[in-house]
């Protein structure tokens, strides 16, 4: 157990995490929401009846898109853009492991199985990683959509408004406001990581090119 852990450690350590603070944002969300009901004259909630509320799909999925949406760029972008120097990307002129065709890789017992199988199988297999980026990406901005809607719908009728549908939300500032604000941040994060990597070092991380590496050395 002790071995399946250290071999887990990073994964786990941030399901952990996930937990502890998405768990957090439950709890202040809902006491956030009860107060603003209870200022607007309304009754206070529970956590139950917070966690279905457009206010609580709101919060959670135009976060998690944004997300979805830098890494999966993310695994795009370093397929095919370089930056010299940097931990992130891969070596400038130089073949990487990452570019072998698998299809004339040896094969062997441990082989991903589309590898082995071939055809489409392997074609899907190519890009499955950024598909699944894709798929979380469009299902977070769609449950966004669908909370925002309801959230911007009660904000309106409070104030003697029509309610919007799901359709109207998407055309509003509102909505893009949200999901921009989001998505500048993570870019903004991406592109510290890149271009501080050349320059700055953290020994034993993955993300760090060794301490003692000139700065002009480009990926691991």
């Amino acid at each position: 157990m002790r071995e399946w852990a250290r071999n887990h450690g990073l994964l786990l350590a941030n399901i952990a995490l996930f937990l502890v603070f998405f768990g957090a944002m439950i709890f202040t969300g809902a006491a956030a929401y009860s107060e603003d009901q209870v200022a607007h004259g309304q009754a206070a909630v529970t956590v139950g009846e917070y966690l279905g509320t457009g206010a609580f799909l709101e919060a959670t999925f135009e976060n998690w898109e944004s997300e979805f949406l830098q890494m999966g760029m993310y695994v795009v972008l370093t397929a095919y853009l370089f930056q010299k120097g940097s931990s992130e990307s891969k070596p400038v002129g130089k073949a990487a492991p990452q570019d072998e065709d698998p299809r004339t890789a040896k094969k062997g017992p441990h082989t991903p199985w589309p590898v082995r199988r071939g055809g489409w199988v392997l074609k899907v297999y190519e890009h499955s990683l950024s598909g699944l980026f894709l798929l979380l990406f469009l299902g977070s901005i769609a449950l966004h959509a669908v909370g925002g809607a309801e959230a911007y719908s009660e904000e309106q009728l409070s104030h003697g408004q029509p309610a919007v549908t799901v359709l109207e939300y998407l055309g509003t500032s509102q909505f893009w406001f949200e999901s921009f604000q989001n998505w500048q941040s993570e870019f903004l994060a991406v592109a510290v990581i890149v271009g501080a990597s050349v320059y700055l070092r953290e020994i034993r991380s993955a993300e760090s090119k060794p301490v003692a590496e000139p700065h002009y050395e480009t990926g691991s």
